[in-house]
């Protein structure tokens, strides 16, 4: 099967087809160098043409043409993700939604959306509507779209009421159309909405979304300062665990990160500052309060609706998970991360033996979720990088002491999530994408299902690199 590269863009030429060579380039790529791993594999990579449909009959036309001549397609948003999974790892194709960004209807406690919304715009559009906004977002939410949230995210902000993205009820419905040689259009709800919900878009591309909204507040963002590392932690739990008060982010950073890596927090904290950011809804003020004042030891040292701070400094949300990493490496380019699940009831004890165990090599960055109705934490870990081999050894003290690592260090699908096949992922791939045309390279189990994960899946058809 080879791609037939001319014949598909001349079969598009009438859509909008990217000609700027530097443009191609860098809609190819997403933020896959925030791993050392990846970069040194990645960086090559680029489509040989961008088609930027504008409705779903494009989508459909797109698919059709390169499922006609063989060229992989690779759909992505805005390219926030870091693990490779907008990247055409075989070339053909990216097919970039930004067109696509209609908020289509806004209802009591539901919305429906395409694909290339910005989440800060569709956030916009349902506070004017109606006073409501999504329920949980990704920290790159003024510039990542709801589309390629759902099929590449896992969770984030409100995930510490609302559960992960794939929780029950945290996704309605999705529009989705096949790549065979001729598209059908499907609409999934319940449980069929694993099937392409953090698929990278390889097996389906989302074309209409339906997700369930909450009231908009106009939260009050806070850092809250503790001299030792436990404190922070259980306050950032105890908090999640206060029945009513409302929050949407409880992130705990252990020193020295605020006073390191955060430059407009630096002068309120020292080295040895454990600083917890939170967004608190307004009417529970007075509860968060009180909670605090029991704690002496929690010292807050920013309220955005009461400060004197002479910077602002943005958006809290935007210090906390993925974005941690990101102020960490314009710092210090030898920073890297990996991303931990520490998992109800042993959390506690399981973050103070790797912090015993690897701290400062390995730094808690720790974000307050829910899975079945239990705060616990995911860590999004800052690690000092030396070699490969280190970081290897650094994920396997992690996980022989009971900690699941989802690995940012590699791009596909099973080895950035459970390192198991997700059988209704693959199962409707062979129906969806009879020729494995949609973002190859990254659903192990369709290219070799005999995989081991012993070492790290290098896919056969990779771009060569010049």
């Amino acid at each position: 099967m080879t791609a037939n590269i001319a014949a598909a863009k001349a079969a598009l030429s009438h859509l909008d087809i990217e000609q700027s060579e530097s443009a191609i380039k860098s809609k190819s790529r997403d933020f896959f160098w925030y791993s050392p791993v990846l970069k040194t594999r990645l960086d090559h990579v680029t489509a040989d043409f961008v088609v930027s449909p504008r409705n779903e009959a494009e989508v459909i036309e797109v698919l059709k043409a390169c499922y006609a001549h063989d060229v992989p397609v690779t759909t992505r948003g805005a390219g926030t993700g870091n693990y490779g999974q907008a990247m055409p790892l075989a070339g053909g194709c990216v097919m970039h939604l930004h067109h696509m960004s209609a908020v289509k209807e806004v209802h009591p406690g539901r919305v429906i959306v395409e694909p290339g919304c910005l989440l800060k715009d569709l956030d916009a559009a349902c506070k004017e509507h109606s006073g409501q906004e999504i329920r949980m977002f990704s920290s790159t939410w003024a510039t990542a779209t709801i589309g390629g949230f759902i099929a590449g995210g896992s969770g984030g902000v409100g995930s510490c009421t609302w559960g992960s993205l794939r929780d029950l009820g945290n996704i309605i419905r999705l529009r989705v159309v096949t790549m065979e040689e001729e598209p059908r259009v499907l609409e999934f709800r319940g449980e069929e909405l694993a099937r392409v919900s953090h698929a990278y878009g390889t097996n389906g591309i989302i074309t209409e979304i339906e997700m369930p909204l909450a009231p908009a507040y106009d939260w009050v963002e806070l850092f809250v300062a503790f001299d030792a590392f436990t404190p922070a932690m259980e306050f950032a739990e105890d908090l999640a665990n206060q029945d009513g008060i409302l929050i949407k982010l409880a992130t705990v950073f252990e020193a020295p990160i605020s006073h390191a890596y955060f430059q407009r927090v630096k002068p309120y904290v020292s080295e040895g500052s454990h600083v917890v950011a939170l967004m608190v809804a307004p009417q529970s003020m007075d509860g968060f309060d009180t909670f605090t004042a029991r704690r002496p030891e929690a010292r807050v040292i920013y309220r955005s609706d009461d400060n004197d701070w002479e910077r602002n400094p943005g958006r809290v949300f935007e210090y906390g998970w993925n974005h941690t990493t990101l102020r960490a490496l314009k710092v210090d380019p030898s920073i890297t991360y990996l991303q931990v699940r520490y998992g109800y009831p042993q959390h506690r004890a399981l973050i103070e033996k790797i912090r015993s165990e690897l701290s400062p090599e390995v730094l808690q960055h720790l974000e307050v979720l829910r899975e079945n109705g239990k705060v616990m934490f995911a860590g999004l870990s800052l690690v000092k990088f030396t070699t490969e081999e280190r970081l290897d050894e650094i994920v396997r003290i992690h996980e022989e002491a009971g900690a699941m690592i989802f690995n940012p260090h590699r791009y596909t699908l099973e080895e950035g999530g459970r390192q198991t096949v997700d059988d209704r992922q693959l199962r409707f791939k062979k129906e969806a994408d009879p020729k494995g045309l949609l973002n190859p390279g990254k659903m192990i189990s369709w290219d070799d299902p005999d995989w081991s994960y012993a070492q790290m899946y290098a896919y056969p058809k990779l771009q060569a690199a010049e």
